[in-house]
């Protein structure tokens, strides 16, 4: 899709990983909830994305970032993965809660380069299996406020821009309030990505994976030739980059 501006904030939008196509992605919507207030919003992201200090007060904001409006220039989708559950091979997994609503480019100046905005809690997907889809506000509080501490020690993490909540009951072992977290990171690309077509054989879509990676530079790859040298210097710095973060989180 096009690179389009979005007249409400002073940032364009585009696909990220829907870039990729329907193999990788399922272009989706959130199932909308009622009465959606804002529980939090994180003013120190958004002045590292450049936003103005009233960006959750624009028209429409609200119903963005709990419903999952669509943003100007950009797919919602969910991602196919597949990986492990308690150390054994589950097989193919997906966001089954999680809904990618682009990816913004930042304005001149601003703290942060292009960041994927993901909802946490949007409802079901093709890949929710028996899950509701959705996010309770006692655990998307923790996430909301953990994730922000991991930052402001130094560990690279996924960051919350908004907590919002609805009336919506979500049952667990007990009715509980709705909830919608809103995270931003360079990429959501993960292992279960580069899994889910290795344990098929699918070596094309493990080739443009790894082209994805490399044109969007968020791991800043050495210059390599496309094929086993590229591959080799993904796998090498993914290794070293996951061993310093399992060092930072044990320290």
């Amino acid at each position: 899709m096009d690179v389009s501006h979005n007249p409400a904030l002073p940032l364009t939008w585009r696909d990220g990983y829907a870039r990729l196509g329907p193999t990788f992605a399922t272009p989706w919507q959130a199932t909308p909830m009622t009465e959606l207030q804002w529980v939090s919003v994180n003013h120190r992201l958004a002045q590292d994305l450049g936003l103005p200090h009233d960006w959750h007060e624009r028209p429409g904001m609200l119903d963005v970032l709990g419903n999952g409006q669509p943003l100007p220039g950009a797919s919602t989708v969910a991602t196919v993965y597949s990986g492990h559950q308690f150390g054994v091979w589950a097989g193919q997994l997906g966001d089954g809660r999680a809904l990618l609503l682009g990816e913004s480019l930042p304005p001149s100046g601003a703290a942060l380069g292009p960041q994927e905005w993901q909802l946490k809690g949007a409802g079901r997907t093709p890949y929710s299996r028996m899950g509701d889809g959705r996010a309770v506000l006692r655990s998307s509080i923790r996430e909301y406020l953990c994730s922000e501490a991991m930052h402001g020690l130094g560990i690279p993490t996924t960051r919350a821009l908004s907590l919002v909540s609805s009336p919506t009951p979500v049952f667990r072992e007990e009715p509980e309030t709705a909830a919608v977290v809103a995270r931003l990171a360079p990429s959501f690309l993960r292992f279960g990505h580069f899994e889910h077509f290795a344990s098929r054989d699918n070596v094309q879509a493990l080739e443009q994976l790894i082209d994805y990676v490399d044109a969007e530079n968020f791991l800043a790859l050495p210059r390599t030739q496309p094929g086993r040298e590229r591959a080799l210097a993904l796998l090498d710095v993914v290794v070293q980059r996951t061993a310093s973060l399992m060092a930072q989180w044990q320290s």
